[in-house]
């Protein structure tokens, strides 16, 4: 490595530690600190990089393994299920988008084939950004996430015919028959490699791997799988990030995919960064102060006409209002594969150099918006909901049909649709527990309604949804929703409804738990802190540490983690256990030839030979309680004993055959 290009690494990580240190304190999205590090260390400001050209390299292996991590957390069988917005979403969004900004182009005087070229450039959004925010909002799989990440990846597709198109307007002599022909049979050949990989090939050479325990092997056969798809799919023209989103896509299926995600992360976090710093870097600044007017215009009009053609696109796809808002926002940036044909439209004369700067810098600004603008759409969705709109346009194409939800009491109100939450579901339902659960998504309410359940679609912010599960009556409610805001608007909405109630509240950390417990939590469960101590129990009882002794260090780590905000019941009331910290409760079943059946209590001598005290015995559907001396015991019968561990297991020996 040369050491220019080391200088330039250095200030370009001590640029990005500073302005995200500040950011991070004012609570502004780390990816505007990284364009803005690029603008102020670019070759049109300070000119601290010399070595542009290696950044961008650097740059390109951020985009690839932000779209092999994409395409872990997504699925085959999660893109197979939304081909519908892939392939009919994709084209509308698209070929709308292209359409309304070459009748634009026509106002600045642009030729026809460039008008075309810049409504074309201008359909596309940034997978990079909008899938790492989306990521970092756990919304990629959500409802509107979906619609989402299948235009993207319509929009990667694309890159492909649109470089056809690029080189054609700009004179190159191509046989455009040939080219479509060569295009389809690639098209055919990538389907049948990525289906015979995520099927066959790689779960298979992956758990290989894994048997060696080399951990050292199993990443570099991660990485060589990564980056190895993304060269193929270079090769036959396609773009090297769409090749890697393939690639993890192959491996999702695999059990060893959460292993291989979780020790990417950093990796793909740091040269992510560096994306976001070159797009920075090609920002003029001159350009931008000398037409700062047209530039705002131009802004306007492309988050304008962007958001309203993405947004029709939801709603055509059956999207509630609140989720046309937040599509549309979501893609009302101009993309990173736009720089690629811009420039390549300078480089052929299709687009001149003035467009060319007005069009980079039109996109790196709305690039810089974009996390704000994220962030805010359901707000601004909530604010435009009271207006006087249509039912029709509030509910969307697609409504779910009305459920009727019985009277219930005393009930458990699950609200959420994480993996917690879905689990908490399937075990109510198992234990014939009554039950209500709010789910703001619509696809996942209407197949869960499919199979009989409870559940309600609406966001849980809102009264008249917590009315309707009819958590006024509930015994428990559980929010189970992740980020800390809604989750403190839900619990403050619940708790106005029911001052009863008991609310768990989950929490991803543990500075969250002191305002969960001030707006009214029961108890709140930081997930990964019980995380943690369920392996740490696992250990000790592996290390033969007792019950009693397991108990009283998990509580010790709660309580220097809780503090005062302890679950009330475990702070006020404590246990026989933590009273009786030496003794531990067992069920011990009496075996056919063991020594004590078939005999009463009083014969069997059994407080004289352990030392136990018998609590209960359970027969069959019959549960005996405080058992008397001339109680016989019988074959197959539970006993539950009260002792230390020395005697449990001396009178286990006795009821054994």
């Amino acid at each position: 490595m040369e050491i220019s290009i080391l200088k330039d690494i250095v200030i370009i990580l001590a640029l990005s530690t500073i302005v995200n240190l500040v950011f991070n304190k004012i609570n502004v999205p780390t990816i505007l600190g990284y364009l803005l590090t690029g603008i102020v260390a670019g070759p049109h400001l300070l000119k601290l990089v010399g070595s542009q050209h290696q950044i961008e390299l650097m740059a390109e292996i951020g985009i690839i393994l932000l779209l092999f991590s994409i395409g872990m957390e997504f699925s085959l069988k999660h893109l197979m299920r939304i081909r519908q917005v892939v392939f009919l979403g994709g084209l509308m969004q698209v070929s709308l988008t292209a359409a309304i900004f070459f009748l634009a182009s026509r106002f600045y005087q642009v030729d026809i084939l460039s008008g075309v070229f810049i409504g074309l450039i201008s359909a596309l959004s940034s997978s990079a950004l909008v899938l790492k925010v989306l990521q970092e909002r756990s919304e990629i799989t959500s409802n509107y996430g979906r619609t989402v990440v299948g235009i993207l990846i319509f929009q990667d597709l694309m890159l492909v015919p649109l470089l056809l198109f690029t080189n054609l307007i700009g004179g190159d002599s191509l046989d455009i028959q040939r080219e479509i022909i060569s295009l389809l049979l690639k098209a055919i050949i990538i389907v049948a490699f990525v289906y015979v990989g995520n099927k066959w090939l790689l779960p298979k050479l992956l758990h290989i791997i894994a048997m060696t325990r080399n951990q050292e092997l199993f990443m570099m056969s991660i990485f060589l799988i990564c980056l190895g798809v993304a060269w193929i799919t270079s090769e036959m023209g396609m773009s090297l990030a769409f090749g890697a989103f393939l690639a993890g896509l192959m491996i999702s299926d695999s059990e060893y995919s959460h292993n291989a995600f979780g020790n990417l992360v950093t990796f793909k976090d740091t040269f992510t960064s560096f994306f976001f710093v070159s797009v920075g870097m090609m920002l003029n600044v001159n350009f931008v102060i000398d037409n700062y007017m047209l530039v705002i215009v131009s802004v306007l009009l492309i988050i304008g006409i962007k958001t309203l053609i993405a947004g029709a696109t939801g709603f055509m796809l059956g999207h509630t209002f609140k989720g046309t808002v937040m599509v549309g926002l979501a893609l009302s940036q101009v993309g990173e594969f736009s720089f690629i044909l811009a420039k390549l439209g300078l480089e052929n004369g299709v687009i001149p150099e003035f467009y060319y700067q007005l069009f980079l810098a039109v996109s790196v600004t709305t690039m810089a918006m974009s996390p704000f603008i994220i962030q805010g759409a359901p707000r601004f969705a909530d604010l435009l909901l009271k207006l006087p709109l249509p039912d029709k346009l509030r509910k969307g194409l697609f409504p779910l049909p009305e459920i009727e939800v019985p009277d219930l009491n005393n009930h458990l109100v699950i609200i959420g649709k994480d993996t917690s939450a879905l689990k908490l579901s399937m075990m109510s339902k198992h234990v014939n527990l009554p039950y209500a659960a709010i789910v703001f998504d619509p696809s996942l309410v209407r197949e869960r309604q499919k199979n009989g359940e409870t559940v309600i679609y609406g966001d849980a912010v809102n009264l008249p949804i917590l009315k309707k599960a009819h958590v006024d009556t509930a015994d428990v409610v559980v929010i189970s929703v992740g980020d800390i805001i809604p989750a403190m608007a839900i619990l403050e909405k619940v708790r106005q409804l029911s001052s009863n109630a008991y609310i768990v509240v989950r929490a991803k950390q543990t500075e969250d738990i002191e305002k969960l417990y001030q707006l009214g939590a029961d108890q709140v469960m930081p997930e990964k802190l019980e995380i943690a101590i369920d392996l740490f129990t696992r250990v000790l009882t592996h290390r033969l540490f007792t019950q009693s002794e397991i108990r009283k260090i998990t509580n010790d780590i709660r309580e220097n983690y809780y503090g005062i905000f302890r679950e009330k019941d475990v702070r006020n009331k404590p246990s026989l256990f933590d009273e009786l910290g030496h003794l531990e409760v067992a069920v011990i079943t009496v075996d056919e030839n063991a020594e004590v059946n078939k005999l009463a209590l009083n014969d069997s001598r059994l407080r004289n030979k352990s030392g136990i005290t018998i609590l209960s015995i359970k027969r069959e559907n019959q549960m005996i309680e405080h058992p008397g001396a001339d109680t016989v015991l019988c074959t197959n019968d539970a006993v539950y004993v009260l002792g230390t561990n020395e005697q449990i297991a001396k009178a286990r020996e006795l009821f054994s055959e």
